[in-house]
Formats: structure tokens, sequence, C-alpha cells
């Protein structure tokens, strides 16, 4: 199945199977099969958002922040890692190897920002400037 080209339809074969693997993992699987209560809803909420970070169309209108903050407690940065592999590993058996690349590169940053959001803060017990884990 390698070569899908990034586009909508590329994106969406994509988005579908990278799913199903993260439904059958170990770790990512349960998180994410608690979490989430229309797959084909979900999906399609997925892909748009790969399509309006890669394709720039516009069509997710959702807050990732928030709805990965709802389950904070239940999530690490291992996680990320763990998420980020698998993404690789799908991108590079299905995706032309410039799209792969491409997807990566961007799923990585998004995982940061993510991160950020998520497990870091500014401590005002600390110097200025200084970022504390949170517990």
């Amino acid at each position: 199945m390698a070569g899908l080209r990034m586009d909508e339809s590329g994106l969406g074969r994509l988005v579908d199977a990278f799913y199903a693997r993260i439904r059958e993992d170990e770790a990512l699987g349960p998180i994410f099969n608690d979490a989430v209560e229309d797959w084909p809803e979900h999906i399609e909420k997925l892909t748009a958002f790969w399509s309006s970070v890669m394709l720039a169309s516009g069509r997710y209108k959702g807050q990732p922040v928030p709805a990965h903050n709802k389950h904070r407690e239940r999530i690490s940065p291992a996680l990320f890692d763990r998420w980020l592999a698998l993404w690789a590993r799908t991108t590079d058996e299905m995706m032309e190897p410039q799209a792969a690349r491409a997807l990566q590169d961007k799923a990585a940053r998004i995982a940061e920002s993510l991160q950020l959001a998520l497990f870091f803060r500014l401590d005002r017990t600390d110097s200025p400037g200084c970022v504390a884990a949170l517990p």
C-alpha cells in the first residue's frame, strides 16, 4: 500500500489505518478506546485535522489542547513517543517518502506543543522564566 499521495483520500486512508493500530496498541489502545465514543466520527475529525494541517483545507474546527487535557491523568510523555513511533511506522509504510517525512515532522511539532500545554508550567516559586514539570 506504500505510496499514497498527500491529498484528502490519502490522508483519510492513512488516518483510518493508523487509528486501527492505535486501538490495538497495548498502551495507547485502552486510553483511546475509553476516550472515543464514536470511532467513525472521531476518524472523520482527525482526517479533517490532518487535512487542515497539511493541506490548509480549514476543515478542522476543534480544539486539541482542551480535548487532550480532559485525559491528562492518563497521558504521559512516554505515550507521546509511542504514538510518534507508530505514526512514523504507519506513514513510512503507506505514504510517499516525502509526504511521510512531512507528516512525521508536523506530528513531532504538534506533540511537542501538546506536551508543553499539558505537562509544563511556569513555576512562580522559581526564578522568572524557569519551566518546571508538573507532578
